[in-house]
Order: C-alpha cells, then structure tokens, then sequence
C-alpha cells in the first residue's frame, strides 16, 4: 500500500496541507504519468518532487544545473531526516565514489545530478545498477532552444528513458512560454501531453516600473518609501558593492552578494540577510535561487534583464508570504540601447567565436586531436587577461561553443573545504605529529561531527580561531595529515570548467550550426524586444502584457500596476491599506515629512496616500506640526 503524502509532508516538512497545484502534481506522478509543473517563483516545486521520493520504495534522480541549490536542498532533506546525495564536477573522485556507493546500496533516497554527469559513459553504466523509481527535471527550461536558458548537456537526459523507459519523469520549471512548453515535453520524450500550471499572475505584487536616468537617486526614494526586506538586482559584481555602500552611507542596513564570493561569504550574508540582521541584500541574478524567505516585500531591478522569463523569476522573489509587496524596475534613456548591445554582445562574429574555441585550448594545453572526456581548470579572468580578450563577447562565444558542443563552459564552481577521517578512532591516539597539528586535529573533532562516515564542509577561520593559529597554520596542518592518510582534506575552490565534448578540432573545422546561432540570435532579438515593450511602453497593464507573453490570457487589468494606477482609482485591499500606511509611518519615522514628499514617494496614487495619511492622524499614530511636516509617533 502506498504511503499517505499528507502524513509524509506533515512529518517531514511540518505542514498540514500542500500548496495549489502541489497535490495534483505529486498524485499524477505517484500515478506513474510523464508530468510537467509549472509553478510560479515560490510555489514550492521541491515538494512535489521530494514527497513522491519518500512515498516510492527506490531512488529519486534529480537533474539540476543549480550546484549550490543543490548542495542546499541535500543540506535541508539531511536536517529533516532523509538521506540525499549530490553529485557534480566540483567534488573529488573520493567523494563521488562513495554518493555512487550509498546511492547503489539503497542508502539513500534522492541524488542531485548536475547535467554534465550524463556525459559520462561509466556514470551512466552506475546508474543502470541503481533502482530509480522516479527521474525529475528541475529548471525544466533549460531543454528547450526556444527557452531563455538552454543547455545542451540537457538534451542527453532524454538517454535516460532508454536505459529506464517505464519510469515516470517530472519536469519542473517557473517560466516558460507555450512553445518552450510543447519543446519540454517533446525533448524529454513524454508519453503523453500532461501540463499542470498555474496562472502566472501573483495578485498581490504592484509591479512598477520608474523611468530615471539617476536610478541611484531613485532607488534610495523606492527604499526609504517602503518597509521590510528587500533584494535590489544589478548585472555587474562590481556595482553590488557599490550600491550596497551607497545605501549604506544613507541609512539603510545593506550588504552584496555576487557568485565570486567564497561559499563562507555567501552563506554568512544569505543568513544576515534572513535573519532580518540586514534590510537589503544587493546582488547579481546568483542570488535568490532556493533561498526560501517569504516576506520580501519589495525587489528592485536597476538594471533591466534581457528578457520577461528572468524578470518574472527574479520579481517573483516578493511576497512569497501572498503579503502585498512590490517589484520595481528602473529604466533609463539608456536602456534601450544597452538591451540592444546586450544582443549583439551575446552574438559575436563567428569568426571570433572560433578564436576564442582556438585560445581556449591553446590555454588549457589540448592538443588537437585530444580532450575528448576531460575536464580543466579554466581561470576566465586570466584566460582574457593572456589574450587581452573582452568580456562579454568572450564569455557569449565560450556559451555558444558549448550549446554547438565543442566543449562545455562550466560558470564558476565554488566548493567548500571539506574533510574526511580515513583512520580508525583508536588509532588517532598513536599518531606522531607536531603540536600545532595535534591542536587543528582536536579543534576539528571537537568542532565537528561525522567526520569518519562522510566529507563534512568546515571552515578554516573558524578552526583558526578556536585553535589558536593562524589559518596559514591550519591549512599546512590539514595538508600534513592528508599526507600522513589521517584524513582526505580537499580545500576550497572557486574556478569555472572546461570539459570537452568532442576532441579538439582545428578552428576552421568549428561549426556553429543555424539552430545555435542564427535561429537563437532571432529569439533573443524577440524576447528583447518584448522586454522593452513591458518597461518602455504605458499603453496598456503591465501585469497583462507579461501574461500574454507566457500565453495567458487575462479578463481584466491588474489594478495594481503604475499603468492601470494612472488612468483611474481603483478600490484598495485591505492588505494594500495595511501596506501602504506601514510605508508612511515608516517615512514618517526616518524624520518629519511633507505630504507632498509622501505622495511623491510612495508607489501609491495621490488620493490612496492622502486618505491613508489622515486615517493614521485620526487614529494618533501620526502628527502634524505647525508647517504642516508630519512626524510618526513611537
């Protein structure tokens, strides 16, 4: 008989019942049917495909090109009870023997795949051995050449129904236009045509876009307007900092986030940032995948994507709580034509893509005619460094080098330290080793658990500080033990990959086929363009131009909008009240304000901000003095 998934998900997870659509979905795969799931930013996609895995008796694979979210949810499925393995090119040979192992026993319930694995002939003859009972497809767009995000290492994932043709597999994704949708389910060779979506719409964001060309000064108005966390995204890690500072030097509790940081960094501002110890958090698109907070109330994009998918995605962050919140997009003069580079940029001369395919082995050493199966380090800042190679156009080449399979370019992989007992207990106790080594060992097994079943992240700072050493002295320590086979210690690294797919070739044999160029070069020019309809254009609801560009089909405006806020008053919710009178105390507080100053701030009508305004002086949570400045009282 087969287990109940409510009582599964109240004993694991804590909750009564699932969200829209979870239940559905879940039962459709129980039922042994190809399913795909389209469920907004934050409509809980792991779900529906952890509580099929604790209801099936084998293996759930799940393919996911998201290393960190990956190793997240490993982390919380292990904090919860359920035994998850991860597996993908940052981990040591050790560390991928023993997932396989504990995969092939039985001793585990899920693996995490990054796609690149399927490319491996003898991975794929470990999984034969294995009892899957169901295959998942997380960020499902990724299949499609339609989609915004394709990757070709996706396309082999397909191969797994050969090798388990009656296992059901689940694909899952956040945003996908009716073509990537139909492109999904053919890619992965679906038995049947089975979609369960919802509606793209979230009620409770005001989607508002600002056009300013000093979006520095108009991003500090949407912050000092507005109450609660927020995310503010930028498209350079340099400029992360940059605004975080200025926020900072303004009053507002900020930090920066970028995916060059160390896994440490990260974790340590992600949790600053939860925890409610900072307000805003800046941060490049690395931010945000899997970070389960709910009452974001307002994201900020100062820079336009390049298309509505990601938009949508990184908007979608607010208001996971249904609490209204807003998504505000600054739009410049500028824009247009930066959007417009942005496709040229992504697109280069196909003489210079081979060049780059040419310096791309030159820097790793392949010889022509070899690589095929191999894996390199690839130092992309020194990489443009040694050639004097720009950016952008560089990186877009290294994409479409790996979308026509030449190699794949793997984006940086950032990989915690991590250690591993390789000695019995007992014999910890006749090793012969310095004094500073004996103090690092003691700090480690004191400081840690699990160290002799499994490789367990640590943190070298921390061993420094509780050990007394510098972490020079730590890091020797660790090496002299690996050395002695006390324990595997791999440290951190953060490098991007090349691993290549075909032997390397001579650049005038290099192909680039129309469907990896000219067809994808149409499709970002269409979806460019319709990204600067929705920030450019007020003729009609935003909300409703988003929807149909997903293939919705809306009865009415959103109300909601700076558009539909623009041509007539609409009834304001409860919720909005609530929200919006919570804005102007929060002004209000910061110091005394005008009422013109408040109107002009907040992302509400001039009517909605003055019959909230006298509800809070009648009501005595504000004041008023005698040059009309209005001030909150604490």
């Amino acid at each position: 008989m087969r287990p109940d998934i409510h009582d599964i998900l109240e004993r694991y997870w804590g909750y009564s019942s699932f969200r829209p659509m979870q239940e559905e979905i879940i039962t459709s795969v129980l039922d042994g049917r190809d399913t795909l799931g389209l469920l907004p930013t934050g409509g809980g996609k792991s779900i529906t495909f952890q509580v099929p895995a604790m209801a099936l008796d084998g293996l759930t694979v799940v393919v996911t090109p998201l290393i960190s979210l990956m190793k997240d949810q490993v982390d919380n499925l292990k904090a919860v009870g359920i035994r998850a393995v991860c597996l993908h090119s940052g981990l040591s040979r050790s560390e991928h023997r023993l997932g396989l192992d504990r995969c092939r026993l039985g001793k585990a319930k899920l693996l995490y795949l990054s796609p690149e694995k399927l490319q491996s002939k003898n991975f794929i003859e470990g999984l034969k051995a294995m009892d899957i009972s169901l295959i998942v497809v997380d960020e499902a767009h990724c299949i499609s050449q339609w989609g915004y995000d394709f990757r070709p290492s996706y396309l082999r994932i397909s191969e797994l129904r050969d090798i388990f043709p009656h296992v059901a597999v689940l694909a899952l994704t956040a945003s996908a236009t009716p073509e990537v949708v139909t492109d999904i389910m053919d890619k992965l060779r679906f038995n049947a045509p089975n979609v369960f979506a919802r509606s793209f719409a979230r009620d409770n964001i005001s989607y508002i876009v600002r056009n300013d060309n000093d979006k520095y000064r108009q991003l500090l108005k949407i912050l000092t307007s507005t109450a609660g966390s927020a995310i503010v995204y930028v498209r350079s890690r340099m400029r992360t900092r940059e605004i975080a500072d200025l926020l900072v030097k303004n009053g507002i509790s900020a930090d920066y986030y970028h995916a060059g940081l160390l896994p440490e960094e990260k974790t340590d501002k992600q949790e600053r940032w939860k925890q409610e110890n900072i307000r805003v958090i800046v941060a490049t698109n690395a931010f945000g995948m899997g970070i389960d907070k709910p009452d974001v109330r307002v994201v900020v994009h100062v820079d336009p994507p390049s298309s509505l998918e990601e938009y949508y995605q990184e908007a979608g962050r607010a208001g996971r709580d249904g609490l209204p919140s807003f998504a505000v997009l600054i739009v410049s003069s500028y824009d247009k034509g930066r959007l417009t580079r942005m496709v040229d940029e992504s697109f280069p001369p196909k003489d210079f893509i081979r060049r780059v395919y040419e310096l791309a082995g030159n820097f790793t050493e392949v010889a022509v005619g070899e690589g095929y199966g191999h894996l390199y380090e690839f130092n992309f800042p020194k990489f443009l460094q040694t050639y004097k190679l720009p950016p952008r156009p560089t990186r877009s080449s290294l994409q479409i080098l790996t979308q026509a399979e030449h190699f794949e370019y793997l984006e940086e992989v950032n990989t915690q330290s991590r250690v591993m007992m390789t000695v019995d207990k007992h014999e910890l106790y006749s090793l012969r080793i310095d004094e500073k080594a004996e103090r690092m060992l003691n700090g480690l097994l004191r400081t840690y658990t699990g160290l002799f079943a499994d490789f367990v992240y640590i943190n070298e700072p921390v061993l420094a500080s509780l050990t007394s050493l510098t972490e020079k002295e730590v890091y020797e320590s660790l090496l002299l033990l690996s050395r002695m086979h006390v324990l595997q210690y791999i440290p951190r690294k953060s490098t991007p990959y090349l691993y290549y797919t075909a032997s390397r070739q001579m650049p005038k044999y290099i192909h680039i086929p129309p469907s990896v160029y000219e067809h994808q070069l149409e499709r970002l020019k269409k979806r460019v363009e319709a990204m600067k309809q929705f920030a450019f254009s007020d003729t009609g609801c935003r909300v409703n131009r988003m929807l149909a560009y997903f293939g919705e089909k809306p009865a009415m405006p959103c109300g909601k909008c700076d558009v539909c806020r623009s041509r007539k008053k609409h009834p304001v919710s409860k919720e909005v009240r609530r929200t919006l009178e919570e804005s102007i105390l929060y002004m209000s507080g910061q110091s005394p304000r005008s009422i013109d100053y408040l109107i002009n701030e907040s992302p509400a009508n001039k009517d909605d901000v003055i019959k909230a305004t006298r509800r809070l002086l009648d009501s005595g949570k504000l004041s008023i003095d005698e040059n009309g400045l209005i001030a909150a009282k604490f």
